[in-house]
Order: C-alpha cells, then sequence, then structure tokens
C-alpha cells in the first residue's frame, strides 16, 4: 500500500473511532458533530499537518545566505536522488536529530536540530539528510506527518463529552471514560502506519543517496547515543510525533515505549556496514 492509500485508510479509521465514540456520547446528534469535526480536521491534517509540526518545534526556515553548509549539501543530496529542492530548516535543540515532513516532494521540508549540526561531521549529516530525502522519495512523510497530528486528536473528544454529552450524567460520564480508555489508541495506529520496515528501507535508499553507508551508520550509532542521555522536551511533551525522527527522540517517560516505532539501531547500522561490503 503506497503512503496515499495509507494515509486514507488511518483517516478513515480516526473518522469512524470519532463518529463511534461521539455516537456513545451524544446519540445521533453525536455521530454529526463527531463526523464534522473529523471531517474538518481531515482535510486541516492534510494541507497544514506539516507547517503544524515545524511550527510545533519552532524550526526556523533557512536559506543559502543563513545556512550555507546545511543548504548546499541538502541540495546536493536531492540532486543525487533526483527530487526537488525541499525547504530546510533548523531546530534549536541539543539533542542530534532530524526529520522530513510535507504531503509530497514538491511541498516537502527537512528540519536537522542544532545539536545534529554540532555533533555529527559533515559526511554524517550528508548522511543523515540522504535518509530524510529517502523518505521523501517513497512516499513516507505523508503518512508521518498526518498520523503525527492526527494521533491526539481523539482526547479532545474528552472536552466534546463533558460540554457536548448526553443529558443523562450517568451516559456523558460513561462517554468521558470511553474517550479516556480510547485515546492511547493512536498510539498502535503509528506503528501500523509508519513500520519498521519504512526505515530500514530509508536507510538502504539514503545510504545510496549519499553514496557512502558508512556515513548513515556512524550517524546513527551517535544520534542514537546522545538521544539517550540528551533530553527532547518537545518531544516529550507530544510523543505522538515521535516516529518522524530519524532516531527515536524519547527517554524520560514509560509510556515513550507505546510510540517506538524505531528499528533497533544496532541492527540498522549492521544492515549499513554490509552494504558496505557489498
Amino acid at each position: 500500500m503506497n503512503g496515499i492509500a495509507k494515509t486514507f485508510v488511518l483517516m478513515a479509521v480516526m473518522t469512524a473511532l470519532f463518529m463511534g465514540i461521539g455516537g456513545m456520547v451524544g446519540g445521533t446528534s453525536g455521530i454529526v458533530i463527531a463526523l464534522l469535526i473529523a471531517a474538518g480536521m481531515n482535510v486541516f491534517a492534510w494541507w497544514n499537518s506539516d507547517k503544524m509540526v515545524l511550527r510545533y518545534y519552532r524550526a526556523k526556515q533557512v536559506d543559502e545566505s543563513t545556512a550555507p553548509d546545511l543548504y548546499n549539501m541538502v541540495r546536493q543530496m536531492a540532486d543525487n536522488a533526483e527530487l526537488p529542492m525541499p525547504k530546510v530548516y533548523i531546530i534549536e535543540n541539543d539533542q542530534p536529530n532530524a526529520f522530513a515532513t510535507g504531503r509530497n516532494p514538491d511541498n516537502a521540508s527537512v528540519a536537522a536540530t542544532t545539536g545534529l549540526l554540532r555533533r555529527l561531521d559533515a559526511g554524517e549529516v550528508a548522511g543523515v539528510m540522504a535518509h530524510e530525502l529517502a523518505h521523501v522519495k517513497n512516499r513516507d512523510t505523508l503518512v508521518m506527518t498526518i498520523t503525527a497530528t492526527m494521533a491526539g486528536a481523539i482526547s479532545m473528544l474528552a472536552n466534546f463529552a463533558m460540554f457536548f454529552g448526553a443529558r443523562d450524567s450517568r451516559l456523558r460520564l460513561l462517554g468521558t471514560l470511553a474517550v479516556a480508555i480510547s485515546a492511547p489508541i493512536p498510539a498502535p495506529d503509528v506503528q501500523l502506519a509508519i513500520s519498521r520496515a519504512r526505515e530500514y528501507e530509508a536507510d538502504r535508499v539514503g545510504a545510496e543517496i549519499c553514496g557512502r553507508p558508512e556515513w548513515l551508520a556512524s550517524a546513527l550509532e551517535k544520534i542514537a547515543g546522545k538521544a539517550k542521555v540528551i533530553d527532547n522536551n518537545a518531544a516529550e511533551r507530544n510523543p505522538s510525533t515521535a516516529h518522524m525522527f530519524i532516531i527515536n527522540p524519547l527517554h524520560m517517560h514509560a509510556v515513550d515505549g507505546l510510540f517506538s516505532t524505531h528499528p533497533k539501531t544496532e541492527e540498522r547500522v549492521r544492515r549499513l556496514r554490509a552494504m558496505i561490503r557489498a
């Protein structure tokens, strides 16, 4: 299933879930209101989810004059991948990490943290950018970004239940509890939508884009080591965005395991180094 088809399936599942809980809370009226909310959110997420994620992480767009080394590196990797030049962003965060976003290659963005640019050498940064462009080339970014935007959406129905629930207080309480119980459901959605196989494939294609698998292998080892000891507070506050990063940015809370969609770094490195030997 390609990225666009998987996105439509994800939207349909989320819409059905909204309608089911809306019906539980408010009967027929609840279903209609939930459908309208879900439809509006789906349309908004399709066109604006990438901007929302970049805004959430306070990413700043850069160009050839403000960040020439990074910008020119991304341009070279995009040329190697035969992709349009994406927008380039930098996130002020000491944890080395990066992600890509956008609904298609013509509307793609790549973002790197200041920690990545400080702690990795030029070849390793190139490997990371090549990996992110591989996600763009494989059209993974649409599903990744919309999933991040919608993953916490069901919790909004708690307020819906509170203010627009059934007149029967017991039923309203039941609806609120149902919302609370259903709120973690997007976590498995993330794992289904963004499979570990996609990360392996992005590693493989990224290694081909940059031409040096060892650059990406070394980068993954460094990022994984630093991510264990350097906080990414923004990601910790919104763990449903964790799957977007090249390495899981979470380590502070036990619930983070629910959002662990990344393969083991050791296995990713092993596969990359097998490419080197080959």
